[in-house]
């Protein structure tokens, strides 16, 4: 049989012969994920703010999963038919509904409140509960795929085939460890590898330690694909995932009016008419006063340089921050969205504009750098695409407003895994605990039994040192099961939970619904 079909639990259909086989198979992992309610809480997960805080529609993490899937869609087909077809049979494979379900699930693992309850939560899970590979928003989508979810009476996780659950591992690799030599140690090291900025081992990973069977057990049906790099479909869902993220936040931002054109407007001529100049100065000094218009364009074409020296070019740079200029800052951003009908068409005109540029100049690389994938967007598309997310940063995610909110969110989760963590720790309290908590504390519990048997030395503590007693083994299946749950909440039972156990629902009901 086919590896890239290979269950963990159940066996592969055999009817229809290998295409038909594949196709169905790959078919169920997508109904798998879609049907799971898993999925459906992404429909209340921030994408960056709330549609309560914007007071309007917004993106959440479950449309801009959909849009992601429609663009990756697009990809697959149109390399499946093109002239590297050959070589991507050679690699794996590159099959469209594999992709689908890819994208469908790349954001399960997203906490409440999006990126900043990742950070907050990976901080609570190494500093309060020693868990060295703390909390990552990637490898909890694959523990959801592989552990936390279910599809039948027996066994965990949805029993996807190797194909998708390979096309989920964006870094393939676990914080530490996994594989033998870890890409952290790499120079360069592949895009995501790199150190972490409050812990050891590397930034972005796909894999906690007692996951780590799991992925190289799909990982095995890979043999052409070196040890760091992601698979064909993987990469594809990774593009997508880019170039979605690069444009659908920037409609929601010009919407509320949030993406003022005078401020975007003077970054970008001031860059494109001091651009000799700005390269002369010292980067401290430009760092030290980086709200003047100009400086953080350049700081940005900068740290490309510092990371991304296989592709990054200077007058592709200059062309970038030429069209992102025209069409956005000159184009859409320079009449103020009034919700018209024509103001709608512009926004619609500009996505679909720049998706289908993008999705066209997508080539594939027999033998990647090792900060690329198989799979990459042209030169020019590159550029384009971290200029578009610059923008998203530099004028969205940077604002002190926005800070200023995700200060209360990132209180609203410490204070809830903080009165979870005493409730567990009060042994006549404890049994009463929600029985979804007290499973999945169990879970990993079994988690990490199995790690002290199988792979002692993926025991780490967040100082480096190694080995653990009865007494880690239960502090740590205590706080990853108390961070499985949480990160299962969506934004607003999150609230209600972090308000009952705080003594402030109003009503008994209502408030025991929120856990």
């Amino acid at each position: 049989m086919d590896p890239r079909l290979a269950r963990r639990g159940t066996a592969s259909r055999t009817e229809g012969g290998p295409q038909g086989l594949a196709a169905a198979e790959f078919r169920t992992d997508l109904e798998r994920i879609r049907f799971s309610p898993y999925f459906s809480r992404l429909a209340a997960v921030t994408q960056v703010i709330s549609q309560g805080a914007a007071g309007q529609v917004v993106h959440n993490r479950l449309t801009h999963s959909i849009k992601v899937t429609a663009v990756a869609r697009a990809i697959a087909v149109r390399l499946a038919s093109g002239p590297d077809g050959a070589l991507l049979e050679r690699l794996g494979g590159c099959d469209p509904v594999v992709v689908q379900a890819a994208a469908s699930a790349h954001d399960l693992g997203h906490p409440p409140f999006g990126h900043l309850g990742e950070r907050v939560l990976d901080r609570i899970a190494r500093n309060r509960f020693g868990l060295a590979d703390g909390f990552e928003g990637n490898a909890q989508s694959f523990r959801i795929l592989t552990a936390l979810d279910v599809h039948d009476l027996h066994g965990d996780g949805l029993d996807l085939t190797a194909a998708t659950r390979c096309a989920v591992l964006k870094y393939p690799w676990a914080r530490y460890g996994v594989p033998d030599p870890h890409p952290s140690a790499a120079d360069p090291a592949p895009r995501g590898a790199g150190p972490g900025p409050e812990a050891h081992g590397s930034g972005k990973f796909s894999a906690y330690s007692v996951d780590v069977g799991e992925m190289l057990a799909a990982r095995s049906a890979y043999p052409r694909i070196a040890p760091w790099q992601q698979t064909v479909e993987c990469s594809v869902m990774d593009i997508a995932d880019d170039i979605a993220y690069s444009l659908h936040d920037l409609d929601d931002f010009h919407r509320a009016g949030v993406l003022q054109h005078a401020s975007v407007a003077a970054e970008f001529r001031t860059w494109t008419r001091e651009r000799s100049a700005l390269a002369a100065l010292p980067s401290a000094e430009l760092r030290a006063d980086d709200r003047r218009p100009g400086r953080s364009l350049e700081l940005l074409r900068r740290r490309l340089h510092a990371k991304d020296g296989w592709i990054v070019d200077d007058d592709a740079f200059a062309t970038a921050v030429g069209r992102v200029a025209t069409d956005l800052v000159d184009g859409l951003l320079a009449v103020p969205f009034d919700s018209s009908r024509a103001a709608e068409r512009a926004v619609g005109r500009f996505t679909a504009t720049w998706i289908a540029h993008f999705e066209d100049s997508v080539t594939v690389l027999a033998d990647p750098p090792v900060r690329a994938a198989h799979v990459v967007l042209g030169r020019q598309a590159w550029h384009e695409v971290a200029v578009l997310k610059f923008v998203h940063q530099r004028f969205v995610l940077d604002r002190p407003d926005l800070a200023m909110f995700q200060r209360g969110q990132a209180q609203v989760l410490s204070s809830l895994v903080g009165d979870l963590d005493s409730w567990l720790s009060d042994p006549m309290d404890a049994p009463r605990a929600p029985r979804r908590l007290l499973d999945l504390v169990e879970l990993a519990a079994d988690g990490y039994r199995t790690l002290a048997r199988d792979r002692p030395e993926l025991l780490v503590h967040p100082t480096g040192e190694t080995g653990a007693t009865a007494d880690d083994l239960a502090r740590w299946a205590r706080g990853r099961g108390i961070l499985d749950y949480v990160a299962s909440l969506t934004d607003d039972r999150a609230v209600d939970a972090s308000a009952t156990l705080a003594g402030h629902a109003a009503r008994l009901w209502d408030a025991g619904s929120a856990l």
